[in-house]
This record gives structure tokens, C-alpha cells and sequence, in this order.
């Protein structure tokens, strides 16, 4: 069973940035791929971005578009998210998890979708 462990987390002021790593462990070639959620409290868990191992191909949410970047290695042990020019909203916690299939369009933000998760990691944006 895939296994995954989300560190990065700290707490960082308005604009600034912040590099999230997720390691893999287990069958990771079970999954095609892998996903960032965050939740802050309150809300309802959100999809923040996916990237598909194969192609390295990201989907991300339209809220981090031009400000987050997705990364993947090729082998499948580690996913990364930068996290640049952060506003508060972006306040949560932060988890990562994979699925048996590459990021759909219509169900990459699904939480359904994904069968393995971290504990995540709690990233706080604040003055």
C-alpha cells in the first residue's frame, strides 16, 4: 500500500513562499497520480492541484493558478508544492494522496477519487 508523508509546512507572512514535499513509499507504481488538498477550519477539504506522474502534466485549481507550482520526480517517490506569493487564504492544512489513474478533469478535486493520504502538513499565512 502506497504510503505518504507531507513536511514543508511553516508559517509564512502575505506574499510570501513555501515549499511543500510529499515522500511516497510503498507500491508507488500503483498510482498515476498524485494530488495536493488543503483544509482550513471550518471549510470543506479543497483540490489544490494534480499532477499526473507519466507526463508530469498539472491541473490546478483556478484560486492558485499562476501562484503554486506542481512537481513530481519520474520514479514516483517524491511530490512537491511551491506555494509563491501567498495570500491568507491559502491558510490550511496541507495533505497529498494518490490515485490508481491519472488527473481527470472532472475528478481530480474529488476526495473520493484518491485512495491513499498523508497526515498533512499546516501552513499558516499571516502578518
Amino acid at each position: 500500500q502506497v504510503q505518504l508523508v507531507e513536511s514543508g509546512g511553516d508559517l509564512v507572512q502575505p506574499g510570501g513562499s513555501l515549499g511543500l514535499s510529499c515522500v511516497v513509499s510503498g507500491s508507488t507504481v500503483d498510482y498515476f497520480g498524485i494530488a495536493w488538498f488543503r483544509q482550513a477550519p471550518g471549510k470543506e477539504r479543497e483540490g489544490v492541484a494534480c499532477i499526473a506522474t507519466i507526463t508530469g502534466t498539472p491541473t490546478y485549481a483556478d484560486s492558485v493558478k499562476g501562484r503554486f507550482i506542481i512537481s513530481r520526480n519520474r520514479n514516483k517517490t517524491v511530490a512537491s508544492l511551491q506555494m509563491n506569493n501567498l495570500r491568507s487564504e491559502d491558510t490550511g492544512t496541507y495533505y497529498c494522496a494518490t490515485r490508481p489513474i491519472s488527473c481527470g478533469a472532472e475528478t481530480w478535486n474529488i476526495q473520493g477519487r484518491y485512495v491513499s493520504w498523508g497526515r498533512g502538513t499546516q501552513v499558516t499565512v499571516s502578518s
